[in-house]
């Protein structure tokens, strides 16, 4: 015989999967920003592994919180990512999201010299003036790019996401990002994607506006 399954609420799934999350999931040393940043990630992907392989670097948390009170700009290197964003939110603090990897002139540019599109889209992003995010969840390139820029001095960012997914220059580019002194969140290992830096954004912004 069929076990029944029970309907739940809309408004009490949210609850009731946070409740598993924080049933399952191994203790950790996190301030309680970092906890909602780490629970979010694993909501988001019913991956555990997300309890330890999330580096937070110093204050990076409360740094990308406050960024986002100030009306931060947050650039994705995905229109996925900037689609997960919650935009109630968002509005709610004056801030925006941008994503440049669809325009025309951004691939255009990126034939010319032969190199990718997510390359491009990090210098574009990097004339943006006022407080600026970066949620990288997909392209390595456009991390290493933007690391580059740091150390060229072309960009201060508030704070970095980074969580590229895959297998080529993924490992390589987060752990050249974590040995800056950035403030970054990052997903250590192959792991990560556009959802995650998604994720990310939003496990800030809720600590803000719910």
């Amino acid at each position: 015989m069929e076990k029944q399954l029970a309907w739940i609420s809309p408004e009490k799934i949210e609850s009731r999967s946070m409740e598993i999350i924080e049933q399952e999931m191994l203790p950790g040393d996190w301030t309680p920003g970092e906890l909602a940043v780490v629970k979010r990630c694993i909501h988001t992907s019913a991956d555990f592994d997300y309890a330890s392989n999330l580096y937070f670097s110093p204050d990076a948390v409360d740094r990308g919180k406050k960024a986002l009170g100030r009306g931060a700009v947050i650039v994705t290197d995905t229109a996925m990512a900037a689609a997960g964003i919650n935009k109630a939110a968002l509005e709610k603090l004056g801030c925006s999201v941008r994503c440049f990897m669809g325009e025309e002139d951004v691939a255009r540019e990126a034939r010319e010299r032969g190199i990718t599109r997510a390359i491009v889209s990090m210098e574009r992003a990097a004339a943006l003036e006022g407080t600026v995010i970066f949620a990288v969840g997909n392209a390595p390139t456009a991390l290493i790019r933007l690391c580059e820029l740091i150390q060229e001095e072309a960009v201060c960012p508030a704070l970095i996401i980074g969580v590229p997914v895959g297998f080529v220059n993924v490992v390589e580019s987060k752990e050249r990002l974590c040995a800056m002194e950035v403030p970054c969140i990052v997903a250590r290992g192959r792991k990560g994607g556009s959802n995650i830096a998604a994720a990310i954004c939003n496990a800030l912004l809720y600590q803000l506006v719910r």
